[in-house]
């Protein structure tokens, strides 16, 4: 009688999930890959017949530079998060247990307070009477307020203040499991502190590496009230031009194929993300 109770529960579940997959995630992903292979229309936004035009304007020059500019962002935060959490995870994965609690219970306090709010609040820090400023300028470091607030600066400062968490998690996951007498083997082979850690701890971490790099570089792109709230117009991101082509031109078709562009570089990524993964399983350290 359990076991059959206990097996409907379970099927009960894995249906739940695939209903639940194919209503949240499948079949919304379907609708705007067929969007965008549909023309424009005045009215219903949509309308037939078929054709590849939405995709060849992934080739305009204007969206071009939105997409480079985009990616110069992601790769320039991604590569700033990762320096900065690599450390910063490293050492707490190294501390007792009972204080990796407490840091990680600081790192996640923030996403208490909605992302929005906290890009809100960083305008009281980069603006020219902000904090920042008034700083500097009571210290005699500058003799007048610097420019920062809507430039890219800004929009880097406020894309690394809110995903670097996302680099953080990821990063610690796998850190917190590193049998420190790898470390001490490889120092007994004749490796250096340096040579060990990037032979032994770079290699076993590798995974969430990669994947803290694809939970920072994907937002990155995307995250376009970031860059309204602190770059304004001029920094644009390939987000605001999503949000742009349904809310604003009403062009869904071409909106819906950038969407599918970028949903093949994500697929893209967790592939490089699961291959990394089994090379980190199958890779034996050669001394």
């Amino acid at each position: 009688m359990l076991k059959t109770a206990d097996n409907f529960c379970r099927q009960a579940v894995l249906y739940f999930i695939f209903i639940w997959f194919g209503v949240m995630v499948f079949a919304p992903n379907l609708l705007v890959l067929l969007a965008s292979f549909l023309s424009q229309d005045p009215v219903w936004y949509l309308r037939l017949p078929l054709n590849l035009e939405n995709y060849a304007a992934l080739s305009d020059p204007k969206l071009l530079t939105v997409i480079l500019k985009s990616l110069n962002l992601a790769v320039c935060t991604t590569l700033f998060c990762l320096v900065v959490a690599y450390p910063f995870t490293y050492f707490i994965a190294r501390f007792a247990r009972e204080r990796r609690a407490l840091f990680l219970m600081l790192i996640i306090v923030p996403f208490w307070t909605n992302s929005l709010i906290r890009n809100y609040a960083l305008i009281s820090i980069l603006s020219e009477n902000g904090i920042l400023n008034t700083f500097l300028m009571k210290h005699g470091w500058i003799s007048e307020p610097l420019k920062v607030l809507y430039t890219n600066a800004a929009v880097f400062a406020g894309m690394t203040y809110t995903l670097l968490p996302f680099m953080i998690l990821p990063l610690y996951a796998t850190l917190e499991k590193l049998d420190l007498s790898l470390l001490e083997a490889a120092e007994d082979l004749g490796a250096g502190p340096m040579a060990a850690f990037f032979r032994v701890v770079v290699p076993i971490s590798a995974p969430g590496i990669v994947a803290g790099c694809i939970m920072v570089f994907l937002p990155a792109l995307t995250l376009f009230y970031v860059s309204d709230i602190l770059g304004g117009a001029d920094s644009a991101v390939l987000g605001s031009v999503i949000r742009d082509q349904f809310m604003i031109v009403k062009d869904w078709p071409v909106g819906a194929a950038i969407n599918v562009a970028l949903t093949v570089f994500m697929l893209f990524l967790l592939h490089l993300y699961y291959k990394s993964g089994n090379s980190v399983d199958q890779e034996q350290p050669i001394w």
